[in-house]
């Protein structure tokens, strides 16, 4: 599983914790070629507002350290390599997913995703940090800033949330490449109405993001998962909004005799932590009525990597795969 300790460390004491988006297979890769100029004339000073105030970038960076969720492979899809790098969905080597591969000139060194090595982030003498799409501690974000720049969460941000148009434009302002920023999110959002015009019913069928980890099953609310099949044209299950959300803000635990709530028009489901067997095998969830009448989808690997990281690039890859496997779930 591609999946770190970040999901149980992340619940705090909820049972899991709990982010697409081309047309075309062939264009799920597309996005800035790696080491392509990243600051536009006029570019810096830049200020962005965040948690912690505005921050201002007054030249462009040429050593970023990226840490947030995401942060890195947003960098390498804006046309910067960073020299430093956090893996949180564990891909290994580079730290970025098959939909970006090859980008770098230099791999980065990967650091520490939650267990943060703040000497290590210093040692790469960076001159921006990015933690964009991160925890929102104050503590980590004092720290940071005690070595570099850093460009935290936005405002109300915390434990992850910063939405994914707010961290795609942050960075791109942080890099001096707005322009670029403004590209990918048009790009993605053509994706998704292209596909959902071609799936007018689509519109307004009930789907639950649920997932099931090595401390038990839930189901999403308030997240980019969510997002991503709203722009479909679905809408979330009723049944799961009226949950009481666990402490994270982002997701709803459910007990195995509650599965029958995860039923809906769709379910979309991945393992986090565990092998797909222990969904699709499991009795209780073969019997949710989605699932027995074969409106189930369970995703696993690249394509639920994608699906929960949210980039505009990995959001591409993530439609290109799972609007087909929707498509044949619901005829």
């Amino acid at each position: 599983m591609r999946y770190t300790r970040l999901f149980t460390t992340l619940a705090a004491g909820a049972l899991l914790t709990l982010t697409a988006c081309g047309g075309e297979s062939d264009s799920a890769g597309a996005a800035p070629e790696a080491g392509a100029p990243a600051a536009a004339e006029g570019a810096f000073p830049a200020t962005i507002a965040t948690k912690f105030g505005d921050v201002t970038v007054d030249e462009r960076p040429e050593r970023v350290v990226a840490l947030g969720w995401g942060d890195a492979e947003l960098a390498l899809e804006l046309g910067v390599q960073p020299v430093g790098a956090a893996d949180w969905l564990a891909f290994g080597g580079e730290g970025v997913g098959p939909w970006n591969e090859g980008r770098y000139d230099e791999s980065p060194e990967i650091l520490g995703t939650l267990e943060l090595s703040y000497e290590a982030v210093a040692e790469l003498r960076p001159d921006l940090i990015l933690d964009v799409r991160g925890s929102g501690d104050e503590e980590r974000y004092e720290r940071l800033s005690s070595i570099a720049t850093t460009i935290g969460v936005s405002d109300g941000g915390d434990s992850y949330l910063t939405p994914a148009d707010d961290q795609v434009r942050m960075i791109a302002a942080a890099l001096g490449n707005v322009e670029g920023g403004e590209e990918m999110l048009a790009e993605t959002d053509a994706a998704f109405e292209a596909v959902a015009a071609g799936h007018p019913e689509w519109a307004g069928r009930t789907v639950t993001a649920a997932t099931r980890t090595s401390e038990g099953w839930g189901a999403y609310v308030n997240d980019a998962r969510v997002d991503f099949l709203e722009r479909l044209g679905f809408t979330p299950s009723p049944t799961i909004a009226e949950l009481p959300v666990d402490a994270n803000g982002w997701t709803v635990s459910l007990s195995e005799e509650q599965l029958d709530q995860l039923d809906a028009d769709l379910i979309v489901a991945f393992p986090i932590w565990i092998d797909v067997a222990q969904i699709e095998d499991n009795a209780s969830w073969r019997a949710v009525p989605a699932v027995a009448d074969g409106r189930a989808v369970v995703i696993t690997d690249d394509l639920s990597a994608a699906y929960s990281l949210g980039t505009p690039t990995a959001q591409r890859y993530a439609l290109a795969e799972l609007a087909p496997q929707i498509e044949a779930a619901l005829g």
